[in-house]
């Protein structure tokens, strides 16, 4: 199911991923530590030592610090995703991985030494504060309407406002803040490098969601005078946004490459039930209702596969990717929901309940719709680009 890796130390490095979250991991599935909101931070320190002993953590990264292509880490985190807790294992869950990606391209060698060394070691987590609450109008799929604001005091900033639904906020050690910086409709954006915990960052309280796979859960946030030297400025001041974007395309493959593993193992496991229950006579999977529907589920994984390896290939290429990745995540978000609510129903009464990790992929998937931009939203800019092309051609006709 899975497609050829594109290099051989890309190959051996999925191969090791893969027979690691197989043999080591899975067996974690049942842990009582995996929690509601999110593995606890004992269960992520033991898998992330066995990851270590195993030769698997943080496995994008090249052993000179490097990043290996994107292609080459699709065929990585498929793997990896296999399980819910594979990627908190190898330390490739988000918003960690995508808060790597984007410190390796911008930090300073200061703030690499001070903020990501140890997110690359595992040692701790990372969160990235960009949502804030609808119900005070502010910033969700619409960057712009950012209304935490930094002003300057002295050599420092001073940061104040409430963030939303920021993934793994609770126990972490990196945060990267995003603020306004001005005044007026062209008021810029700039991205702040922050120590946890700071008594001027409060959870409020951890919210109780669909999704239950990444440590920390999804917070809702208040920021109250958090003073921040000029120093910790990640990049330029008012360059925010744009490195949000550098940070966003990647992060949303990232994600595709993650679930595209975990329904993999979904249609494993609905494979399996199917070819060995029977009812009215014959094996599930000779009823035509339920054949069909694995049938559909093999046309989709490829298909999905595909997408997520030529969006890889576009980002290789030196494009920003935003039209694809966008492309990209709506065909496959959509596509995995739709494959892992047909393995729900072949297995019926079996699909719904936490026997298997099923119904936990399931749950994951219905919310990986909403996060990174719902598909709605992302029609909704891809619309804007048809209309703004099929004018800009009608000019020039």
């Amino acid at each position: 199911m899975f497609t050829p890796c594109p290099t051989e130390r890309s190959q051996a490095m999925a191969d090791r991923v893969e027979a690691f979250v197989r043999d080591v991991v899975i067996p974690y599935e049942r842990d009582p530590r995996a929690g509601a909101h999110g593995p606890e931070a004992g269960l992520v320190a033991e898998l992330r030592a066995k990851a270590v002993a195993a030769g698997v953590l943080t496995p994008q990264l090249l052993p000179d610090g490097g990043h290996m292509t994107h292609l080459e880490t699709a065929a990585i985190l498929k793997r990896a995703g296999l399980s819910p807790l594979g990627p908190v294992a190898t330390n490739t869950m988000a918003p960690d991985e995508g808060n790597i990606f984007l410190l390796g391209k911008v930090a300073t060698p200061a703030q690499k030494r001070r903020f990501l060394d140890k997110l690359i070691t595992g040692q701790a987590r990372s969160a990235f504060y960009m949502t804030e609450p609808a119900s005070e109008g502010g910033a969700g799929s619409d960057p712009s309407m950012l209304a935490t604001t930094a002003r300057r005091d002295g050599a420092d900033w001073v940061l104040d406002g409430r963030k939303m639904f920021i993934t793994g906020a609770q126990g972490a050690e990196v945060g990267i803040v995003m603020a306004r910086t001005g005044q007026g409709e062209q008021a810029k954006a700039t991205m702040f490098l922050v120590d946890l915990p700071d008594p001027a960052i409060r959870v409020e309280r951890v919210l109780d969601t669909i999704d239950s796979s990444m440590p920390g859960g999804h917070s809702l946030i208040v920021i109250d005078g958090l003073r921040v030297p000029a120093d910790q400025i990640l990049g330029e001041v008012d360059e925010g946004f744009r490195y949000a974007q550098l940070r966003l395309a990647p992060a949303r493959l990232s994600h595709c490459m993650r679930w595209f593993g975990a329904v993999v193992r979904a249609q494993e496991i609905s494979t399996a039930y199917a070819t060995t229950r029977k009812a009215f006579g014959k094996l599930l999977v000779d009823h035509e209702g339920v054949g069909f529907m694995l049938a559909d589920n093999l046309i989709e994984l490829q298909q999905a596969a595909l997408m997520i390896d030529w969006c890889a290939g576009v980002l290789d290429a030196g494009a920003t990717g935003s039209v694809e990745s966008s492309m990209t995540k709506v065909a496959v978000s959509e596509a995995l929901f739709r494959i892992a609510d047909r393995c729900v129903q072949i297995m019926g009464g079996m699909g719904v309940s936490r026997d298997t990790v099923v119904e936990q992929v399931f749950r994951e998937l219905r919310a990986f719709r909403i996060y990174d931009g719902p598909t709605e939203v992302h029609k909704w800019s891809l619309a804007k680009k048809i209309k703004r092309d099929a004018l800009a051609g009608a000019s020039h006709g």
